[in-house]
């Protein structure tokens, strides 16, 4: 059975792979002729039927995983949107992973390890909430944090790690794409202002309380860091074989949208199908079949 290679579609939002890309050029909106609420939902009502096929598909074909990694400030929307573009899938054919701060054991080894571990099998789409780019995020704006991984030759300039961990990012990545990998990468852009209001949504909406933290708004004052952050990391490691998609984060329905297109035309780029029996297989087929009208 003849294999399709993984090309990245085409998308306003797509990360270039040139490392042009500048964090200022690009809209947290979504742009002027986009749908409207109502529309958004029901075309990506659609999406998800489709994706719910496709997985099948994919599962079926095994000769791909699927890796979707979301990244994001605090309040873009991460979580909503892997339930929503998700939703339909077979819960067997699917398993996320969300990442937090590395536990001790995840400490006692390299910073792509606990995700590495964690990685989908072909047949099935894996989705990273948070994932080992935090490592040249925010432990880029929050450098103290490396002392806790007892690196034992961490160069002065702190560059130059954080060279070496894109290439790290680069070669993990072109790896598992050439081993049949599937990575698909997002990058929830939502601004500061809609940062703020969906933090005070959480405050004065009881059923939202929960998900406060003020840690979260600590942050804010980094805003300007970790956007440059973004920025390099975007730029050190969008290629072909792991794309970036800066996607506008303001409007949840939109961005959902535009996540579920994403990955429901890369499925299909795959030219993905159900496995052919040949004649022999065929054959007793038909005599399993007679077999079982006469018991």
């Amino acid at each position: 059975m003849k294999d399709s290679a993984f090309k990245p579609v085409q998308s306003p939002f797509r990360v270039a792979f040139d490392g042009s890309f500048k964090r200022s050029q690009t809209s947290t909106e979504p742009p002027r002729n986009a749908p409207d609420k109502s529309a958004c939902k029901a075309q990506l009502a659609q999406r998800v039927k489709q994706l719910d096929a496709l997985q099948r598909m994919l599962y079926a074909h095994d000769h791909h995983a699927v890796l979707l990694v979301f990244q994001a400030m605090d309040a873009a929307g991460k979580d909503s949107t892997i339930r929503a573009v998700l939703s339909g899938v077979d819960p067997a054919g699917c398993q996320v992973y969300s990442f937090k701060s590395p536990s001790a054991e995840d400490l006692e080894h390299d910073f792509l390890w606990r995700t590495a571990r964690c990685l989908p099998e072909k047949g099935r789409i894996g989705v990273f909430n948070r994932s080992y780019y935090e490592e040249v995020l925010i432990t880029r704006v929050h450098p103290e944090l490396l002392k806790s991984q007892r690196i034992p030759s961490l160069p002065k300039n702190l560059d130059r790690l954080w060279e070496q961990r894109y290439r790290a990012i680069r070669e993990h990545e072109q790896h598992l794409a050439a081993s049949g990998m599937v990575i698909l990468k997002f990058w929830l852009n939502v601004s500061k202002k809609e940062q703020r209001k969906r933090f005070l949504a959480r405050l004065e909406e009881p059923e939202k309380n929960w998900k406060f933290n003020a840690g979260d708004v600590g942050e804010r004052l980094h805003w300007k860091s970790y956007m440059q952050a973004y920025e390099d990391a975007l730029n050190a490691t969008s290629r072909p074989w792991a794309p970036w998609y800066a996607i506008p984060a303001d409007s949840k329905s939109y961005m959902r949208l535009c996540v579920a297109e994403i990955v429901v035309k890369t499925l299909k780029n795959l030219n993905l199908r159900y496995p052919k029996l040949d004649r022999g297989q065929l054959t007793r087929l038909g005599e399993m079949r007679k077999f079982l009208q006469r018991s």
